[in-house]
């Protein structure tokens, strides 16, 4: 076996590799994609940074690749659709730089407190002013965690150690958790509210990209102090930049960047902003970490063995792949929807699978739909081998169970999760094999297909609403691709489906929820 490494992955970190006496090891320097695509066929496992750039172009010369390691946790370089069409294993190190991102932020915080970079650019141009420097103490401060992951729950056990009250948000951790690590979880708009600091720790997602927003900083209290050591987006730096502006934020401290390299930025002017060119992973431990983590991986994935951190589907046996494959994606969809209609921390999810697609191993399709459900809002990479331990760890509860028996359709997922402010049903199939559909929302048949822009809006069910609801969409532009509509009794509860052709600006759904008659709107976006 061969194994190609690329981008400077610490050569310490490669021992495993090394150990193996059947893997040979060849180092090189940046290849163009040309370079690559003509050595590639001779190599089993490859090993990059960012810097290379896996394509599909690539991985279609990549006749004897197995395995493809990224030396940290970030895959946006290497195309995971290609890579898992053509059976290549992705795997990533999703551990091995927490505790640098940790202590990156708590360095951040700490600077940002007692205003160190600023004093000492003042001292090293010859002039001492103790007086322009006054800090404040961390002691007895409430800091504000967007996200208990992995770094999040890192950087709360070193707060505590600092005597801070800790509070967070995090929709996909419950309370008995979060008591462990002695933090109390709150709705986002209390953490707003409460937080003297506050940093974020979640991916860059639809549901969090500009999460810190104008709204956020309104109901913050004056003289937050403000942490982004996570993504960038996470923070609309228009906004902050015009709360740092007003003053009704004291300080922020960045590590990233909505757009990178960022050397220009307007929020350069002020100096109560620490700035870092992204060095949340930049420690030799971490560095060494991934390379050593990826490089067990590899030798997992060349000899057979078990692989932990998989990014995309890992090897099944032919026949249970081909059985399950179409329902990869529907289950996905189901979970991904699920995660927007929902409101509340989920607890319990219950998969029913029935039908003939009850006689197949619907292990892969479980782990799909819970893939699809927490992959929006974690900070960790969610994949199929990790999405249940996730769940798990996060205290939801979840149950498969089959039945042969459907006497409405030939095959059909049915998912029911449970939140601490009720529950959620959604069912689907596939119609003619590779068509998904949703055919039930909390026990409303319907027929809708899971793709684009959609509103759920419950309803009662009378005259006007569904116009009223028509209206106000076309009033802003918004074209209605379909429409679907599914009641029990006249006069009863209702729900509307609506594909729309694009986003629904928050105050149109703030309108429609003003509508007599509208019991909620969902926008979904799949």
């Amino acid at each position: 076996m061969r194994v190609l490494v690329l981008d400077g992955v610490a050569e310490e970190g490669l021992v495993p590799l090394r150990e193996e006496q059947d893997i040979e090891i060849d180092i090189k320097n940046k290849l163009t994609e040309d370079e690559l695509i003509e050595i590639i066929p001779r190599y089993h496992g490859m090993i990059v940074r960012s810097a290379t750039k896996v394509t599909q172009r690539l991985l279609e010369h990549a006749d004897n690749l197995i395995v493809v390691g990224r030396a940290g946790v970030g895959v946006d370089n290497i195309d995971l659709v290609a890579a898992t069409n053509k059976g290549v294993l992705v795997v990533n190190a999703p551990d091995g730089n927490t505790i640098a991102a940790a202590e990156h932020t708590m360095a951040m915080m700490m600077a940002l407190a007692r205003n160190i970079p600023q004093a000492n650019a003042t001292l090293r141009n010859g002039k001492w002013d103790k007086k322009a420097f006054l800090g404040v103490e961390l002691r007895g401060k409430t800091l504000g965690i967007l996200g208990l992951g992995r770094i999040g729950s890192n950087v709360a056990k070193r707060a505590q150690a600092m005597d801070m009250n800790i509070i967070a948000y995090d929709p996909y951790i419950n309370e008995e958790k979060a008591n462990s690590l002695g933090v109390k979880i709150l709705p986002l708009e209390e953490v707003f509210k409460q937080a003297d600091f506050l940093t974020a720790h979640m991916p860059k997602t639809k549901e969090s990209y500009h999460i810190i927003n104008e709204q956020a900083f309104s109901l913050m209290k004056d003289g937050v102090r403000v942490i982004n050591c996570a993504r960038g987006g996470i923070i609309d730096e228009e906004a902050l930049y015009n709360a740092l502006k007003s003053g009704k934020v004291a300080g922020a401290a960045l590590d990233v960047f909505e757009k990178e390299p960022n050397v220009d930025s307007p929020l350069y002017e002020f100096p109560n902003v620490i700035m870092t060119p992204h060095l949340g992973a930049s420690t030799a431990e971490a560095q060494l970490n991934v390379a050593v983590d990826v490089a067990k991986e590899i030798v997992a994935a060349l000899k057979g063995d078990i692989v932990k951190n998989t990014v995309n589907i890992p090897s099944l046996n032919p026949k249970t792949m081909a059985a399950v494959k179409p329902y990869l994606e529907l289950a996905s969809k189901l979970g991904n929807f699920h995660a927007q209609l929902v409101s509340g921390r989920i607890n319990k999810i219950e998969v029913f699978y029935s039908g003939e697609l009850a006689k197949q191993e619907v292990t892969p399709i479980t782990t799909a739909l819970l893939k699809g459900t927490l992959d929006p809002v974690l900070q960790e990479t969610v994949n199929f081998v990790n999405a249940a331990v996730l769940a798990k760890s996060r205290g939801i509860e979840v149950i498969q169970t089959t039945a042969e028996q459907e006497k409405d359709y030939a095959n059909l997922i049915t998912v029911k999760v449970y939140s601490d402010q009720g529950e959620r049903i959604l069912a689907g199939t596939l119609f003619q094999g590779n068509d998904p559909r949703i055919v039930n929302i909390d026990g409303y048949r319907i027929d809708a297909i899971p793709s684009g822009y959609m509103l759920v809006i419950p309803h009662i069910d009378k005259p006007k609403i569904i116009g009223r609801v028509g209206t106000l969409i076309g009033e802003h532009d918004i074209n209605i691709a379909s429409m679907q509509v599914g009641r029990k009794v006249i006069g009863g509860k209702a729900v509307m489906v609506l594909a729309i052709d694009d986003i629904v600006p928050d105050e149109t759904i703030k309108e429609i929820n003003r509508i007599d008659g509208v019991l909620d709107v969902k926008f979904v976006r799949l």
